[in-house]
């Protein structure tokens, strides 16, 4: 049944509203007038299409640019005193920062904000004073606080940057669990895979690694470059398989790296991909050595269609996958051992098939996507419940 309440969930860029909140907007709109805010674009207006919600554009920069922020706070302010919500749901660190200190100032009561993954992590010196500065501000500013992992959770507590019983992990982790009738092989799936196999030269004699998400130095991907260029001189029926964009602008790669994926011929680089489903049905593992992640989607979508992981030590990868029964866990930044890692997924039968045979019952039994989105509506119906009682 549907309340009167109003729920205004904020992203900084479209995109996260698009990719990481899929469906769960229309979800939550049979309950609540939603009201979904990012920064303007042509996705922003597509999302309210798709998804069935209001849009409201609010131009908010991913970088440290005061004199912008300011604006977009003074922006954000005024759209919360006119649209009056019960609950304000933050997500990414800019609009969470922005997001949150609207609200406090515009006095909605309810002030939730998720955190999938830390920046700060990989930074040091001044750049880390400040960002670790702006966590707190943002946590502070909010009523409640969701990190979308246990070891995130755990991070936030060490760091002080947020007090425990303002903080909550929703069921397993993850921001928006997995669709796993979506995610699974499926007939008309298969036709598109038989495309790209002939398309990309592939057959049945070939080991194709892939990786999914950004093509930048944080995903590890001069880690992965390096471990697959040595393993190819002894195992030449492999190919890697790069699914999404580079970011130069951002978190730009090794030059030698991009010389490497643009020359190699057992490389390829697909490029963003809007449906990455056959890409994984071409696919015999996913190499995914990043340094630092939230609650990534990645290795629970390869899981779904059977796929052994390799994943580094990091929060959230180190959940999803369980060393030795879906999949490999090493550690960040270590050629060495993605590489050898790699390589027992080549030459180790039993241990591959034993991975893949766990792959995505493992996924399904814990992050399934509706019961996510069922806990979200508790959480949500609690905490208004909770102010009612305290106001």
């Amino acid at each position: 049944m549907k309340s009167s309440h109003k729920l205004i969930r904020i992203t900084t860029v479209p995109v996260s509203l698009s990719v990481l909140l899929k469906d769960q907007l229309r979800y939550m709109s049979d309950h609540f007038e939603v009201l979904a805010v990012s920064s303007p674009d042509k996705m922003l207006e597509q999302v309210g299409v798709r998804e069935g919600v209001r849009t409201a554009p609010v131009t908010m920069t991913r970088a440290i640019t005061p004199v912008q922020d300011v604006k977009a706070l003074w922006k954000l302010y005024r759209l919360l005193k006119k649209e009056k919500p019960a609950i304000v749901h933050t997500h990414t660190p800019k609009a969470g920062l922005l997001g949150m200190i609207a609200g406090r100032m515009a006095g909605v009561p309810v002030r939730m904000h998720t955190v999938a993954g830390l920046p700060l992590m990989e930074n040091t010196g001044v750049k880390r004073k400040v960002l670790d500065f702006v966590e707190r501000l943002t946590y502070s500013c909010a009523t409640h606080v969701y990190p979308n992992s246990k070891q995130l959770a755990g991070f936030i507590l060490e760091n002080r940057f947020c007090k425990q019983q303002k903080m909550k992990v929703l069921g397993n982790g993850s921001s928006n669990g997995i669709n796993t009738r979506f995610f699974k092989p499926a007939e008309e799936l298969e036709k598109t895979a038989d495309a790209l196999r002939k398309k990309y030269g592939l057959t049945d004699k070939h080991f194709v690694f892939v990786f999914v998400g950004r093509l930048v130095k944080d995903k590890g991907i001069d880690e992965l470059v390096e471990a697959f260029s040595a393993l190819r001189q002894k195992h030449p029926h492999i190919k890697l398989l790069l699914v999404g964009p580079y970011e130069p602008e951002l978190d730009p790669l090794a030059p030698v790296t991009r010389k490497i994926i643009e020359t190699d011929q057992l490389i390829i680089h697909a490029g963003f991909q809007q449906d990455i489903r056959p890409f994984l049905m071409i696919s015999q593992a996913l190499a995914f050595p990043s340094y630092r992640e939230g609650f990534p989607n990645v290795p629970m979508q390869a899981g779904c269609f059977n796929l052994p992981a390799i994943v580094t030590d990091i929060n959230g990868c180190n959940e999803i996958i369980e060393d030795g029964k879906n999949g490999l866990i090493i550690p960040a930044k270590d050629v060495p051992q993605l590489q050898k890692a790699m390589e027992r997924l080549l030459t180790d039968k039993a241990l591959y098939e034993t991975l893949q045979s766990n792959a995505r019952k493992m996924i399904v039994d814990r992050y399934e996507q509706k019961y996510l989105w069922e806990l979200l509506l508790k959480e949500y119906q609690d905490q208004l419940k909770a102010h009612a009682s305290v106001s």
